[in-house]
């Protein structure tokens, strides 16, 4: 019985070489698309460090949010870690229905989207989405949002357009996060009130002094933008590329994880993969689900791969 075990067990090994070793040469270089929100850079690094450790040369790319899913329905970029619901639902579920792209993992829960003012600014009475339009002089009539062809600004221009919430006397302030956080900054910094596009993870959250707005009539999603962030391939990538497929699969974030590591790129000014790295090494942990049933290229078990690629 003890030597059919065996045998079974390395029956079993020998698979798990094949279905790393054996994928088309695409497998050993994936490319991602990281959208430039630093969320989405921080747990692409992330990946992008564990595939390295196991012996991928993953390839990021910088592409907005309209030109990654059209780069995934063409099958040119093969994973995109920031599928952020119910806000890019316009843009997704018809790819997804039409079998253009796929979905892998919800690989964060907890997550929020929507309006945001400093806290002075909400307890001056700007509390709900409603109000907004009373403080339109106090604004200068302006709503900070974030890259041009993302959902949330499509959102925030379409609800100025149909006067949604008395709106249609504001102007949409299209920018980069950074540029629009560095706008946060300059207002809170002078006592002015300002209205911007907020979400959780992200360090602002614990930076700036600020609060949501609520009863937004499901602008930004039921909950007050209560959101989940999915992790999208191109058609067919975990079926070409197995032992990638399940890692995607394992790749589960938190909230307070990303906050972490956002916070040591915007914060402590370290580049991605140096955070990433760091965060690794503090939190060596999850490398035990996220691998689990995952293999290096060649085959060999995943997980002692990685740990010594990170000198744990």
């Amino acid at each position: 019985m003890k030597r059919i075990l065996a045998a079974g067990l390395l029956a079993s090994l020998a698979a798990g070489q094949a279905s790393a070793a054996d994928d088309p040469a695409t497998c050993r270089a994936p490319s991602f698309s990281d959208v430039g929100w630093t969320d989405i850079t921080a747990t692409t690094a992330t990946a992008a460090r564990i595939l390295e450790g196991l012996g991928y040369a993953p390839d990021v790319s910088v592409l907005s949010v309209a030109v990654t899913f059209e780069s995934l329905k063409q099958g040119d970029t093969d994973i995109f870690l920031g599928n952020w619901m119910p806000l890019q639902i316009p843009i997704q579920t018809p790819l997804v229905e039409a079998g253009d792209i796929e979905v892998v993992q919800t690989n964060l829960e907890g997550a929020v989207i929507g309006f945001a003012v400093p806290k002075s600014t909400y307890d001056a009475g700007l509390k709900t989405y409603s109000d907004i339009a009373a403080f339109q002089e106090q604004l200068g009539g302006t709503i900070y949002g974030i890259e041009a062809g993302s959902s949330a600004n499509a959102t925030i221009l379409e609800t100025i357009e149909n006067d949604g919430f008395g709106l249609s006397g504001f102007e949409l302030v299209e920018s980069s996060e950074q540029g629009m956080l560095a706008q946060v900054q300059r207002a809170m910094g002078s006592g002015s009130d300002i209205l911007f596009f907020g979400w959780r993870p992200h360090p602002m959250n614990v930076r700036f002094e600020m609060e949501y707005l609520t009863d937004g009539n499901d602008m930004f999603g039921p909950n007050d933008g209560a959101a989940t962030v999915l992790t999208n391939t191109r058609a067919g990538f975990s079926e070409d590329c197995p032992n990638l497929g399940q890692f995607l699969k394992n790749l589960v974030f938190t909230v307070e994880a990303e906050d972490l590591m956002m916070s040591y790129i915007l914060d402590e000014g370290l580049e991605p993969r140096a955070a990433a790295e760091r965060w690794l090494t503090e939190n060596p942990q999850v490398l035990d689900a996220w691998l689990a049933d995952v293999t290096t290229l060649e085959g060999e078990p995943g997980l002692p791969a990685v740990q010594q690629s990170l000198g744990l």
